[in-house]
């Protein structure tokens, strides 16, 4: 018996000859592709954020240094494997980073232990490294505890300061300060004594708007004018409005917005804040989802492509040579979605990445001079594309006759043969899904389940009256009779099997799970809650306070426990407190430092099954927040998810571990009777 399985027996996640049952019903799993191993999945990227410095002298990405992942860099000309790293976090992944505008400074943000209360730090990669660590010292430019710094604005025209927002004076509200990057001197820009959530730099690094919510949830648009605020521009609650940048002329502003009765979708306008004249710039061609995403020349300052993501990711270039671009890399590059990273400050060279469903990506060198592109890299060569399967858009209509977007990933080689389904909403819950590679839907899928991601309505992107359908409909309302509602339809449409169906997913999608075997109980045979909230009531009293500016937000979309109507409504959605109709099996995942989602909702959920009798399996994770950044953790994770997915929906799993990983998933599976909460209310 090899070590893993012993070492789930052990944790309670497997029963001995617990999958074997309904294994040996699954019938398509040996028509499978071959087993992919888990840390192809889920291990660090081999490269991956490849950027060019503007100056074009460097490339910089990221890739593991002492077993954690940090920023590299190379002469734009020197092979990778020349390249020398510049940041040696050994506790936390660094997740992103940029290079200040004169190519002096690389700059990274870093957080503790997933507190989200992150830290800006300035590298300078001409610098010797210290032999202590191995690469060139870093300065931490906003050294203050319990902080949560925000980059407000890195513009070209003050390449070495750069505009971050602090909440050290009062946590709930950023004031904008001007932060040199030779020194981390600040200098104090504006007072936040209005409840500013966003500001709006010009494009010579000068504070002109800001943004706030009103106790209604209204968006409300102000020009900054020394320490006066004027309004210029809002929009009510069920409306979006936000600024993208300046245009060159230096008086009017790029926004996005579907303001007024008569319009649905958002588009891109020009908006004077001083007399108050709108210009419509763009809306989608097609008529069928929000604006997507703006491209700007940084030498002309000019529009140059926009994009819209619908079933696929649409581009519309602007000019002739990005129309000359785009056709010459896609008769030069792979099929897929293709987007610029980055670029040298000429424009003449540019990163560009191409990924698909069955491909997490690569990067290219074009020179848009000689139009030639250069492969540079794969951001995880030994993933056998081969063996991925499909993810193909689907459309279904809800029992009130909505028409719900979504995306199905099937297991190749499955053909007329009922197979096992494992249900996968986003979180957010605003946001969505798109078409691409997705590692859980492709881990899954090779596992022998498909995989279903719905865009209930409350999603982004497809409009204000698609949004605000969610407002005040979790749990026991419409967003999660969407789900239902898809999964029915899926099971209709496609050989999945009706008693082995699952439901897994993240943040509110977590949620979403919790609500699905709580208000459906038929409907699914597991679930696996990660990071989601078991109590409304209690995730509405715990947000960071950084979001309390923004509250009335979620009294608009979500409900104000203060009124009693909502109140009562929130009890009813919030699965906690129906946890008696819970008989599935669930397997809950947490974060311990959490902002978002805090521990006590994981916690107060697995209480009440285990108090209950009920199957329930807990994992936390001490050095995580909402979401797992760990490597170690994240490949842990994984084995806990396919091992529970194979012991009740029959799928197939692997059975072999590193050493490290067994340790690390011992180390997070806690013994549900030794866990502890306070009162459930708020």
């Amino acid at each position: 018996m090899s070590r893993i399985r012993s070492l789930i027996f052990g944790l309670g996640l497997m029963a001995p000859g617990g999958p074997g049952v309904l294994q040996a019903q699954n019938g398509y799993l040996d028509q499978l592709p071959p087993l992919i191993d888990r840390q192809v999945f889920f291990g660090d990227p081999e490269i991956s954020g490849a950027q060019l410095s503007p100056d074009g002298e460097f490339i910089s990405f990221r890739k593991p240094y002492r077993g954690v992942m940090n920023i590299w860099v190379k002469g734009a000309s020197d092979p990778f494997d020349a390249a020398r790293p510049m940041s040696a976090d050994t506790t936390r992944p660094v997740r992103g980073y940029f290079w200040s505008q004169d190519s002096r400074f690389l700059l990274y943000v870093q957080d503790k232990d997933g507190d989200e209360n992150v830290h800006v730090y300035a590298i300078d990669p001409r610098v010797a490294p210290e032999d202590a660590t191995g690469v060139p010292p870093a300065l931490d430019l906003t050294p203050y505890e319990g902080v949560r710094a925000q980059i407000v604005a890195v513009p070209e025209a003050t390449p070495h300061h750069i505009l971050v927002g602090l909440n050290d004076r009062n946590p709930q509200l950023h004031d904008v300060h001007r932060i040199d990057l030779n020194t981390g001197e600040r200098e104090l820009v504006i007072q936040n004594e209005a409840g500013i959530v966003g500001w709006q730099a010009d494009l010579e690094g000068n504070i002109r708007l800001g943004l706030k919510i009103d106790e209604y949830g209204s968006t409300i648009l102000f020009r900054v004018e020394g320490d006066v605020l004027s309004e210029v521009y809002r929009c009510n609650n069920e409306e979006s409005c936000g600024t993208v940048r300046y245009h060159k002329d230096g008086e009017r502003v790029y926004m996005i917005t579907n303001k007024g009765d008569d319009l649905d979708l958002t588009r891109l306008i020009l908006f004077n804040p001083g007399n108050g004249e709108e210009t419509l710039v763009e809306s989608d061609p097609l008529g069928q989802v929000d604006f997507g995403g703006a491209v700007f020349s940084d030498i002309t300052d000019e529009l140059v492509a926009t994009r819209y993501v619908g079933d696929r990711v649409r581009i519309y270039p602007r000019n002739d040579q990005v129309e000359r671009d785009l056709a010459v890399l896609r008769e030069k590059l792979p099929e897929g979605e293709v987007s610029f990273t980055s670029s040298t400050e000429d424009e003449n060279r540019w990163i560009v990445y191409v990924s698909r469903d069955v491909d997490p990506g690569s990067a290219y060198l074009y020179d848009r001079e000689d139009e030639s592109v250069e492969f540079l890299y794969s951001s995880r060569p030994d993933l056998p594309s081969e063996h991925l399967a499909t993810m193909r858009p689907v459309r279904y209509r809800t029992r009130d006759g909505l028409e719900v977007p979504g995306y199905l990933t099937m297991p190749k080689n499955v053909e007329g043969q009922p197979v096992a389904m494992v249900v996968f909403p986003h979180g957010g819950p605003w946001g969505r899904d798109r078409w691409g590679y997705d590692s859980f839907a492709q881990f899954l899928a090779n596992r022998g389940y498909a995989v279903f991601q719905p865009n209930f309505r409350g999603s982004t992107g497809y409009g204000k009256a698609f949004l605000n359908a969610g407002n005040n409909e979790w749990g026991t309302g419409a967003m999660q009779h969407d789900i239902t509602d898809g999964v029915e339809y899926v099971i209709t449409e496609e050989d999945i099997d009706p008693d082995r169906v699952g439901i897994f997913g993240a943040s509110y999608g977590g949620y979403a799970t919790l609500a699905g075997v709580t208000y459906t109980p038929d409907l699914y045979a597991a679930g696996v809650s990660y990071v989601g909230p078991s109590n409304i009531l209690t995730l509405l009293a715990a947000i960071p306070p950084y979001w309390k500016p923004m509250k009335a937000i979620f009294d608009v979309r979500v409900g104000n426990p203060d009124v009693p109507e909502d109140y009562d409504r929130l009890v009813e959605q919030s699965p906690l407190f129906s946890a008696d109709q819970i008989t599935a099996p669930l397997l809950i995942i947490q974060g311990a430092n959490d902002p978002r989602v805090n521990v006590r909702e994981s916690e107060q959920i697995v209480v009440a099954l285990r108090d209950l009798g009920r199957e329930v399996s807990y994992m936390l994770a001490p050095d995580e927040g909402h979401g797992f950044a760990g490597r170690e953790n994240r490949i842990a994770m994984a084995a806990a998810l396919e091992q529970f997915m194979a012991q009740h929906l029959g799928g197939r799993y692997q059975e072999t571990m590193e050493d490290d990983i067994a340790d690390r998933l011992t180390d997070l599976m806690v013994d549900v009777n030794t866990v502890r909460v306070e009162d459930t209310q708020p």
